[in-house]
């Protein structure tokens, strides 16, 4: 029995879900994005698209090619929620969803077409559940492996969905660019075209073994790729997370502890949040700097014992911060928890300060869940205000970072 894989896509997802919260948006080009001197577009709406501004492109380009677009600063957690209840309607019909980020997923559905019908059925249910549930618009492709399922809700976007029966593959593929095979790069793809492989059918066409003279290991896979096989790869529910973190991009250069060591505790708070959140503990942080001229500086320290408590990840993060020479400018810092584990923080049965720390913990995620992150911080977490870029947010879901060169996957 063949399976079944659907990769479902959420079309200009931030975009979209500005568009969703705001009615005023609706049908304009819009552009989520940061600050234009050294920001990037982290998503670009459809009606924007036409102008030629894509997803990491530097935002004082997108402006340049489109001076009308609306520009919208990122609100994650809006995007957090929305994930959320969109990857709950993909446990619904398949326990086998392998999230990407986001905005993004595979899922096996083999199994499930007992219950919800064929592949093709199981994907129009999802993508209808989103639009009807959370309001917002999905591609997808249903295909036998992760490639060409991907490939094809590429194909399907905006709003669409793609199916490729097993015994289409081939033809499916014959006609797209090589560097729509996994695998092909910028150079593998240089190689390829100066000996006359232009499209997927004609490395097809090719002998392996005159590949393998081309690529060496890469040739005969490639080729497999190309005449629809090679990938079989699982779709794997649950990937360990092996850090946590939160880092800020500043709009101005900072110098000094005394301007910095605000936002490295804001950072620490928030990744203690989200170690909480995610039922994890952290034995080791790490302190991160990046200088005006983009030199990067790190800095480790291990903890006495695992915890989830943002002051405790806050004074070790201070302490390294204590430790640097801080003469030049700083363009970003971040706080990162490592060698993580399940559990539930620092503990000792006779622990009168960890038990009073967990419970504090407990009702400032309480009112943070509700009231917002910012309505119980501390007087120098105040004073940021709410202007920080949270760039370790953009790493896990797959978005670019403002302080990163464009380059990153089309969202």
């Amino acid at each position: 029995m063949s399976r079944v894989v659907v990769h479902v896509d959420m079309d200009a997802f931030y975009a979209s879900v500005e568009q969703r919260d705001d009615p005023a948006l609706r049908g304009r080009p819009v552009i989520v994005g940061g600050h234009p001197r050294r920001g990037v577009v982290l998503a670009a709406s459809y009606e924007v698209r036409p102008f030629g501004v894509r997803s990491a492109m530097p935002m004082a380009r997108a402006l340049a090619l489109a001076p009308g677009a609306v520009v919208v600063p990122p609100r994650f957690a809006a995007y957090v929620e929305a994930s959320e209840q969109i990857h709950a309607i993909f446990e619904s019909v398949t326990p086998l969803v392998e999230p990407l980020s986001l905005d993004e997923a595979f899922l096996d559905v083999t199994a499930s077409r007992a219950l919800f019908g064929t592949g093709e059925a199981i994907a129009a249910h999802v993508r209808a559940r989103i639009a009807d549930e959370v309001h917002l618009p999905a591609s997808a492709g249903v295909a036998s492996s992760k490639l060409v399922a991907k490939i094809a809700s590429d194909l399907a976007k905006p709003n669409g969905q793609r199916v490729v029966a097993p015994e289409d593959t081939t033809r499916f593929l014959a006609p797209l660019p090589v560097a729509r095979l996994w695998g092909v790069g910028p150079k593998t793809e240089e190689i390829l075209r100066a000996h006359g492989l232009h499209t997927v059918g004609d490395v097809a066409a090719r002998d392996p073994a005159s590949l393998g003279v081309l690529l060496g290991k890469l040739g005969p896979h490639i080729h497999a790729l190309a005449t629809g096989h090679g990938d079989d790869r699982p779709v794997i529910p649950d990937r360990e997370q092996k850090s946590l973190g939160a880092e800020d991009t500043f709009e101005q250069d900072l110098q000094g502890i005394g301007a910095l060591a605000p936002h490295v505790h804001a950072q620490a708070l928030r990744v203690g949040r989200r170690l909480r959140r995610a039922g994890l503990v952290a034995r080791a942080v790490v302190l991160k700097v990046k200088l005006s001229d983009h030199t990067l500086v790190t800095r480790r320290a291990t903890l006495d014992e695992p915890t989830d408590d943002g002051a405790l990840l806050h004074r070790a993060a201070l302490a390294l911060l204590d430790g640097l020479p801080l003469s030049r400018r700083v363009r970003l810092t971040g706080v990162t928890a490592h060698d993580l584990s399940r559990g539930g923080g620092q503990l000792g049965l006779f622990d009168q300060g960890a038990q009073r720390s967990k419970r504090l913990n407990q009702v400032l995620d309480r009112i943070a869940d509700r009231f917002g992150a910012a309505a119980v911080v501390p007087a120098d977490v105040a004073r940021l205000g709410h202007g920080n870029t949270d760039d370790e947010a953009r790493r896990k879901v797959g978005a670019a970072r403002f302080d990163e060169p464009p380059g990153h996957r089309k969202r």
